[in-house]
C-alpha cells in the first residue's frame, strides 16, 4: 500500500476537505503525509520609469508575503493534523508552474501517492483557468487520488 502521500493545498474550502480525507486515509494505511503549498513567482506590471531594481524588490516583497501566508496556512493544517497522530511534514515552495513543483517535490520526497483537490471546472472556466490537478494527472507517473 502507499507509504508517503504528497498533499498540495491552496487554502480554500476544497483543500480543507482534501486535508481531512488525506489524514483519514493516511491514518488508516499507516502512511506519512507531506503537505505542500506552491507560491507562483510574482510578475508585476509596473509603470514606465521604474528601474529593474525597484521592480525586483517589489516582486520579492510580494513573494515573501505569499510565502508567509502559505506558512501560516500550513501551521493551521499542522495544528489539526497533530490530533490524528499521522507522521507529516510541510513545505512552501516558489515556482513558475505549480504542477511541476507538485510533481518534482513528490519525486524528491519519495512519495508514492499524490492526493489533491479538484474544482472540476467545465467548459469556458476550464479553458480559461485550467486545472493544476489535470496537469499533474497528465505529467506524473505517480498515482493521483482526486478529492472533489
Amino acid at each position: 500500500m502507499y507509504k508517503h502521500i504528497l498533499l498540495p493545498v491552496e487554502g480554500d474550502e476544497l483543500s480543507s476537505k482534501a486535508v481531512k480525507e488525506c489524514f483519514t486515509l493516511a491514518k488508516a494505511i499507516g502512511a506519512k503525509v507531506t503537505v505542500l503549498h506552491v507560491v507562483p513567482h510574482v510578475n508585476m506590471h509596473v509603470p514606465v520609469g521604474f528601474t529593474s531594481e525597484i521592480v525586483d524588490t517589489l516582486q520579492k516583497q510580494r513573494e515573501d508575503e505569499e510565502v508567509q501566508a502559505g506558512q501560516k496556512m500550513l501551521a493551521e493544517v499542522e495544528a489539526n493534523a497533530k490530533a490524528t497522530g499521522v507522521e507529516f511534514d510541510n513545505m512552501v515552495v516558489v515556482g513558475d508552474n505549480p504542477y511541476e513543483e507538485i510533481i518534482d517535490n513528490a519525486e524528491k520526497k519519495g512519495c508514492d501517492l499524490i492526493m489533491m483537490a479538484s474544482h472540476a471546472r467545465r467548459g469556458l472556466d476550464a479553458m480559461l483557468f485550467g486545472s493544476e490537478t489535470v496537469r499533474v494527472l497528465r505529467h506524473t507517473k505517480i498515482p493521483v487520488l482526486v478529492v472533489r
